[in-house]
């Protein structure tokens, strides 16, 4: 197997479920070599056996063998199985049928498109996702991340740089700033609108340590083909090396206050 999608230029599988998909992937097109091939032969043999020399005298009573509609029967039964035997149960399997990571074990990520990035947002030591308002983002607050709430102070913030873990299942979250962006991973099989209002959650978990391409798969302005990130698939513990080297700096202790000077006392007299 994958023959076909290695022949088509498919890069390869970095997900825990891509195999799955490839595999349906594969089906469908050998699927359709044969259909080719068939209909080809087919229609060889109609121009040979209903060429002008073979047949001198237009014929006013058609085709009376009812082989061709038993044959259109066959390939409408046989496309019938093939997306109720692999497609529907495939979709199932990995949209309807899986579940969420447990988030206790999962690397957790909120990614925040915008004309034109990603931002990525993770949470601290603390694992709680600070508190954001639209109101508070500008040019060095991307997301908006509000300094009142203490679970925001050691939240990081990553521009166009996902680092995910090797063979730990990610848990992200899409939304965006603006217009309708798309966050789309082919090594992963990964592909989902993140629409501004609402936060979108997927979830795998990648395989294969290496850096991919983050694209935005949805036509987003003039600036869209430079929409592009990556995600860093690494070892566990240089992801949270990554990590750890991206925390905020903790803020300064306020100064101390000087004691004020003794007073003197008065002298008795």
């Amino acid at each position: 197997m994958n023959f076909v999608n290695k022949l088509l230029g498919i890069p390869d599988a970095a997900a825990a479920h891509a195999l799955q998909i490839d595999h349906m992937l594969e089906v469908v097109h050998w699927f359709m070599l044969v259909l080719f091939i068939g209909w080809s032969l087919f229609f060889v043999y109609v121009l040979w056996r209903f060429s002008a020399r073979r047949n001198p005298n237009a014929s006013y009573h058609g085709v009376k063998s009812k082989a061709s509609t038993h044959l259109e029967y066959g390939v409408v039964i046989i496309e019938a199985l093939l997306l109720l035997g692999f497609a529907f149960p495939l979709w199932a399997k990995r949209v309807a049928n899986q579940e969420k990571p447990d988030l206790a074990t999962a690397v957790q990520v909120h990614a925040i498109a915008e004309q034109f990035g990603w931002n990525f947002v993770y949470p601290g030591p603390d694992g709680k996702f600070g508190a954001r308002r639209i109101n508070l983002v500008n040019g060095t607050n991307p997301v908006g991340l509000d300094p009142k709430d203490p679970a925001s102070a050691d939240d990081i913030v990553a521009k166009n740089t996902m680092s995910l873990p090797s063979n730990v299942p990610a848990y992200i979250v899409l939304s965006s700033k603006d217009v309708i962006h798309n966050y789309a991973v082919k090594h992963f099989r990964i592909g989902q609108d993140a629409i501004p209002g609402m936060a979108i959650p997927i979830w795998f978990t990648p395989t294969k340590d290496g850096t991919y391409e983050i694209v935005c798969a949805q036509l987003c302005g003039t600036g869209h083909a430079n929409m592009v990130g990556i995600v860093e698939v690494k070892p566990p513990a240089e992801h949270e090396a990554w990590v750890q080297s991206r925390l905020p700096a903790p803020p300064a202790p306020a100064p101390a206050q000087a004691s004020a000077a003794p007073v003197p006392a008065k002298p008795q007299g």
